[in-house]
This record gives structure tokens, sequence and C-alpha cells, in this order.
């Protein structure tokens, strides 16, 4: 495989479990919408699946030096797929999208170039048009009111898997399960700024969400007022000088 380590501007981190059918298409639009952005690298993070993703992965890695592909053992979640890819990674911007075909490729320009601006550390996606069903919308609608209200992040969705930011940023905040959902609050809790992109939501290609009720609505309570507590407990970030 090519060693992209010097070189490398961009990593597009894709989080799967059980998503053989999207590989592929998802892979065609992600090489194209990154033409732009080379070199890259995108890393497929498989979190336990049990169908045929590994092997339609592999396939697709004959032909792309720039795919790397890292494997958990045993299904540990979104979040610990997101962080795996991120460290993994040997780009400082990091782009992350879902591996179901929802988020659309064609965004990522975009949202890196929102990195631009030097107090920016997180552009996140957020969702028009959303194709899920109305349970789904439901959830968020509810999920997304309550955390805004509570921690003021100016973001009206944070559960869009479309994401860029600096990884170096990412790494400094406190790490736990659902901790992308949260990142809008704690950037700018550690003196960052968050910008925002609309983007269009797909319906799903094949398969089905991984996720349901209680992983989006009631276990979010405790992490809400987790990141809460964590906020409160901020002081001023100070600005540091180096004297020589």
């Amino acid at each position: 495989m090519t060693d992209l380590s010097a070189a490398t501007r961009v990593s597009v981190v894709v989080p799967v479990k059980n998503e053989a059918l999207n590989v592929l298409p998802l892979l065609e639009e992600i090489e194209r919408a990154c033409a732009v952005l080379a070199p890259f690298e995108v890393i497929y993070v498989d979190d336990g699946s049990t169908d045929a993703t590994i092997a339609e992965i592999r396939k697709a890695q004959a032909s792309r030096p720039w795919l790397r592909v890292l494997r958990h053992g045993s299904s540990c979640g979104q979040s610990a797929a997101v962080r795996t890819g991120v460290v993994a990674a040997r780009s400082n911007i990091i782009v992350t999208l879902d591996g179901d075909g929802q988020n659309d490729p064609a965004f990522l320009p975009e949202l890196v170039a929102a990195l631009n601006a030097p107090e920016v550390a997180l552009a996140a996606g957020q969702r028009v048009g959303r194709k899920d069903g109305a349970s789904k919308k439901w959830q968020s609608r509810i999920a997304n009111g309550v955390r805004g209200r509570i921690l003021k992040d100016d973001t009206r969705d944070t559960g869009c898997g479309l994401k860029a930011f600096r990884r170096d940023v990412y790494l400094a905040l406190p790490y736990f399960d659902a901790l992308h959902r949260f990142m809008p609050a704690l950037v700018k809790r550690d003196g960052y700024s968050v910008a925002h992109v609309d983007v269009v939501d797909r319906p799903r290609h094949a398969g089905r969400s991984n996720y349901g009720l209680f992983d989006r609505l009631w276990v979010g309570i405790l992490d809400l007022a987790g990141v809460w507590w964590l906020i409160r407990r901020r002081r001023k970030v100070p600005v540091i000088q180096e004297i020589v």
C-alpha cells in the first residue's frame, strides 16, 4: 500500500456495522467527492459486523491504495468506532460520515473548507429534508431540543454523521460513549468556534439502522447531565504565550 503518512491532507473516517450492501456505492461517491481534497485517505472502521461487510471492504481495497481498514473484535458502538479511526488517522483534518449511505459525500469539501478559519475546530453537518421515519424524526427533534436548551450549543442537529474537525482538538475532549452527539458543546467549552453546514439527507440504500429509541433518547439523559456538569465546571480558557 502507498505510504500516505507524509502527505495526507484529509482523513475520512467511516464507522460501519453490517453495511455490506452499502460499502461499494458509498466508496465510489467518497472517491469522487474527495478528488479536490487529494491526497486523502479513507479509514473504514468495522464495528464487529456479522455480515459480509469486511469482505466487501477488502474487495474495494484491492484497487484503492488510499483505503485503510480497521476492525473491532466485537461491537463497541459508533463513538468507539469513530475514535478508533481518528486515533489511526494520518491527517489533523478529520471528516466523518455514516456508512449507511444517508450522508452524501458531496458535502465533504464544503465541510473541510469551513475549517479554514483558525478559530473554527468543528464543522457540523445540519440535515435538511430528513428521510427517516416519523418515529426517528420525533426522537431526534426531542433530543436536539432538550440538548440545545440545556447546553446552549447553538446547533440544531448534533446527530448528523457528516462532520469535519481538527484531530488534536477531538483527542483532547473527554471521551465517552455518544461523544459525537455532544461535540459542539464540548468544542465550544474548550474555546473554539463551531461552523454549521446544511446537508441534504438521503434515504438508506439498503439494510436497517443499528440504533433504536433507547440508544437515542433515554441513555442520552445521563450523558446530557454529565456534559452539562463539565461545561459548568470549566473556567476561563487561558491565552498562553511562551516567553523566550
